[in-house]
């Protein structure tokens, strides 16, 4: 059994290769984990590319939804994208909050915050900043974001808990979330729940999603919503690896069900 520490580091380690990689890379993976995958199709990532303040060099196909488009931003609004990669969702929500707004971006990975960086700097703008640090100890004060997103980060963190209650802190009271992410409905494969790989690729890393909302539930939030949820469907050349023909028939002819959701929660008043 891994430790947190080991956890964390196989992600930094898998998301620093991902940032030097070309976005149909990613994009024919689980969520970028590496050309994992013979059928040339999106496995998790939703189409961005008609939303207002897209910017393709920011985009790695690495998301499992689009929270920002179900994230009720205003104008003037403070915005925090956890796991924030190459800057795809924050300068989707920098087009939300306007000229008057800011939006930080937050990774642990220094590859993805350098080319966040450069992005932003190519696009000129001056309200939208990349810090980085854990998301489990944020570098920012409490109660400053009036908005908090995520794209397809959370089920990469071993202490969700401890990621969610940082969220309460730096939101301010009334303020709120939408974050999308991987969940399941019924137990994964010991092999798959194991391997490193999958894990960074956002499967096995995930928890149930009745106890990914009770966390939410249990930590203070509430108007607990599922926006979007989409079944994920993992192509046989990926389970192949890891479970034999009789595991993978069983795995595909279960109860097992791995899903995208987006989450909504309110800080209270």
């Amino acid at each position: 059994m891994k430790t947190d520490v080991q956890l964390k580091e196989i992600v930094k380690q898998k998301y620093s290769e991902i940032a030097l990689q070309e976005k149909e890379v990613n994009q024919s993976s689980c969520c970028g984990t590496g050309g994992c995958s013979t059928e040339v199709y999106n496995i998790m990532t939703d189409d961005y590319t008609d939303l207002l303040g897209y910017n393709p060099d920011a985009d790695l196909g690495l998301g499992c939804g689009l929270p920002t488009q179900y994230a009720k931003i205003q104008k003037g609004d403070t915005v925090i994208d956890l796991g924030s990669g190459a800057g795809n969702d924050c300068f989707i929500a920098r087009e939300e909050v306007g000229e008057t707004g800011n939006v930080i971006g937050i990774d642990f990975t220094t590859a993805m915050i350098e080319k966040a960086r450069v992005n932003a700097k190519k696009l000129g703008f001056t309200n939208v900043h990349f810090l980085q640090g854990d998301i489990e100890e944020m570098p920012v004060e409490s109660n400053v974001a009036d908005v908090v997103v995520s794209n397809c980060v959370l089920n990469l963190v071993p202490n969700k808990e401890g990621v969610i209650k940082e969220i309460y802190r730096v939101l301010k009271p009334g303020g709120h979330f939408s974050i999308s992410d991987i969940v399941l409905i019924g137990e994964l494969p010991e092999n798959l729940q194991k391997d490193a790989e999958m894990y960074a690729g956002c499967v096995s890393g995930a928890i149930q999603k009745e106890d990914y909302l009770a966390l939410i539930s249990t930590n203070g939030f509430l108007n607990i919503s599922v926006q979007k949820e989409k079944p994920i469907i993992i192509p046989d050349d990926i389970l192949s690896k890891y479970l034999d023909n009789t595991a993978l028939l069983d795995f595909k002819n279960g109860n097992t069900g791995i899903f995208s959701v987006t989450v909504y929660a309110e800080k209270p008043v």
